[in-house]
């Protein structure tokens, strides 16, 4: 099938022939946080430098779903199904209620406030897991530049509680990440400090212990090549989709490279969505593409 590697066989079973890739829209600045809402039958995703939350229905096109949206970057949905978003201007979590009113959740940590929160899961257990890099206070094009206060990391934060742990401080620039279906791994991508001029780029693995909260390990999980991993997200049978420069790269649990999915442009973030959760939704520079896959994604809630 045109626009698909193969790196494996697994691989070629994933693939369905008579579901090429589609362009669905363009004209965007830059793709991010795309988050499947199956209760609306609606994509949501960020133009990000617009500072617009954008909506896609089947049939019907796109639309602003917020404007202004804070520069938010990463999104996802709690377990009440309410949307959590990252905001690089405002450098926070805020929610949005079933109602449409909008809460701040967190801001600060140690006294501190947060840099830009880039990227955002939430577990089983209700608990919101984000990293917090320097990128979106580091120019004035996906938030404007800000004084850091704290170095980046990996954060867990409790809802029910208001409290904020660090749960990993040992990244330059965390990005992207995604747990395994059972929870007991937690994938994040290391786009490291890009003032650098070789940052570490690569996806990282933790184990998840059995008080949910508590990582160990962290080694390097595998290096995208060519590019890097800005998001990802995990099927069910636990392989990793991340984004790179030439597409969407699919990972077996093991690290291995089983296949591409390829794209013209830089991937930033992907999302599983549909009523089955087997079309991928891929956000490439400006332009949002999406492929029906035979697998389905893990999506909460």
């Amino acid at each position: 099938m045109d626009g698909v590697e193969v790196h494996n066989r697994r691989f070629a079973g994933y693939i369905l022939e008579n579901a090429p890739l589609e362009g669905l829209g363009s004209g965007f600045r830059w793709i991010e946080g795309p988050v499947w809402m199956g209760d609306s039958g609606c994509l949501l995703f960020q133009d990000l430098p617009r500072n617009r939350t954008m909506r896609w229905i089947e049939d019907e096109g796109f639309s602003v779903y917020r404007a202004p949206s804070d520069y938010a970057n990463g999104q996802t949905r709690d377990l009440q199904g309410r949307l959590i978003a990252c905001s690089h201007r405002g450098r926070c979590l805020y929610r949005t209620e079933l109602d449409g009113s909008v809460t701040t959740l967190v801001t600060h940590h140690d006294g501190k406030r947060l840099n830009a929160p880039n990227d955002v899961v939430v577990k089983s257990d209700g608990t919101i897991w984000f990293t917090d890099p320097v990128y979106g206070i580091s120019n004035d094009y996906e938030g404007g530049r800000q004084v850091s206060e704290q170095p980046p990391a990996l954060y867990r934060f409790d809802p029910d509680t208001n409290a904020i742990t660090v749960a990993a401080g040992d990244f330059d620039g965390p990005n992207g990440l995604a747990f395994s279906p059972d929870e007991s791994r937690l994938y994040v991508s290391e786009t490291g400090d890009q003032t650098h001029a070789n940052p570490r780029q690569y996806i990282r693995v933790f184990d998840v212990a059995g008080d949910g909260r508590t990582l160990t390990g962290g080694g390097v999980f595998h290096k995208i090549e060519p590019g890097y991993c800005d998001g990802m997200r995990v099927d069910e049978d636990g392989n990793v989709w991340s984004s790179a420069a030439d597409g969407v790269h699919c990972l077996s649990p093991e690290g291995r490279l089983l296949g591409k999915i390829l794209i013209p442009y830089r991937v930033s973030n992907l999302c599983f969505g549909g009523p089955a959760k087997n079309r991928l939704f891929i956000g490439g520079s400006h332009t949002l593409f999406a492929i029906f896959l035979n697998r389905r994604g893990v999506q909460w809630p």
